[in-house]
């Protein structure tokens, strides 16, 4: 941390040298996911030209199902990532270095749709159904709330029959699953669409049950952190994702248009994406981009309580920094 902290100090005496050197300006960002309102914050960013103000060429990576961001990182394909705190610190833990350098999102969007006529009214009812989780990381969460709640995933009648959920909703429509992993600015969306009624439907927020974790928070390599030039290439990316983010939050249509001119695939419809981005503004409204160190502590107290196969297995040292949002702030 003491090293950060110097390093975010020295930045400030480096702009000129960053100025001259081209690479010291250019930032490439892997997404999680695919272009869509999740993301919307640095779409916007990249159009209204708030990278270009703090003298930055940004490219940005969308991501995909065959696509994981900590590998892109450790490959060296980017710059920073987005990824879930969940799967950064298994990462972490396992032996990438990567570093929380900012969290624009504050809250969870996490949650369980179940089909009411299952008879799942509670936590308690999971108990001999079928949940479907999506994996590459994201099953983190998920298995250490069932670890909490002593009931085990390897099926039975005292336990859940775990369905590796691709990620869209037909397992809950086909009724291959009770409950499916959903967003709610996605697709809990996704299920209404095809038809459902809200009334058919029971929902397990992770922010309700105590067990959410932080997601989508932007990470970079600990190695690169030592480098001053790179700390200021950071501090000025993330200062202008952040002001990419308020517009979206106060401009939420206008933010939607912007995602589906940079979609490349065609596949987001403009009326999905502005449903979307009323979600995500719930999500990131408060967040001036700093890691709250009480949201930290609690996402790592979900994961170290996995029982005998904890997500993490102990409190992590020096996996996140407030060195670039100090700076970025300020």
């Amino acid at each position: 941390m003491r090293n950060l902290m110097m390093a975010a100090a020295l930045a400030a005496g480096t702009a000129g040298m960053a100025q001259a050197d081209g690479h010291a300006n250019d930032v490439t960002l892997q997404l999680q996911w695919v272009t869509q309102a999740q993301f919307a914050g640095y779409y916007v960013a990249l159009e209204k030209g708030f990278y270009e103000e703090e003298g930055l060429n940004v490219t940005i990576l969308p991501g995909g199902p065959d696509i994981a961001p900590p590998q892109v990182l450790a490959g060296g394909g980017a710059d920073v990532m987005l990824n879930w705190m969940p799967s950064a610190l298994a990462a972490r833990e396992k032996g990438l270095p990567v570093v929380n350098i900012a969290q624009p999102f504050k809250t969870s969007g996490l949650m369980l749709t179940c089909w009411k006529d299952t008879g799942i009214e509670s936590v308690a009812d999971f108990k001999g159904k079928t949940i479907g989780v999506w994996f590459f990381g994201n099953e983190y969460p998920f298995l250490s709330w069932m670890s909490q709640e002593g009931i085990s995933t390897d099926g039975g009648e005292d336990g859940v029959t775990v369905l590796k959920q691709g990620f869209n909703v037909d397992p809950l429509l086909q009724r291959q699953a009770d409950c499916i992993s959903t967003m709610t600015y996605n697709e809990y969306g996704q299920v209404l669409d095809a038809g459902v009624s809200e009334d058919e439907l029971v929902t397990f927020k992770y922010e309700e049950q105590g067990v959410a974790t932080l997601e989508d928070g932007i990470y970079a390599l600990e190695d690169n952190l030592e480098d001053p030039v790179f700390v200021d290439k950071m501090v000025r990316f993330v200062r202008a994702s952040m002001k990419g983010w308020k517009d979206a939050e106060a401009n939420p249509a206008e933010a939607a248009e912007i995602i589906i001119d940079y979609d490349e695939t065609g596949a987001q419809t403009l009326a999905a994406q502005e449903r979307m981005m009323g979600e995500i503004a719930k999500l990131t409204a408060g967040s001036d981009g700093s890691l709250d160190e009480a949201d930290f502590q609690r996402t790592v107290d979900t994961l170290l309580a996995g029982g005998s196969d904890p997500v993490i297995t102990a409190q992590p040292e020096g996996a996140w920094t407030s060195a670039i949002t100090d700076a970025a702030l300020n």
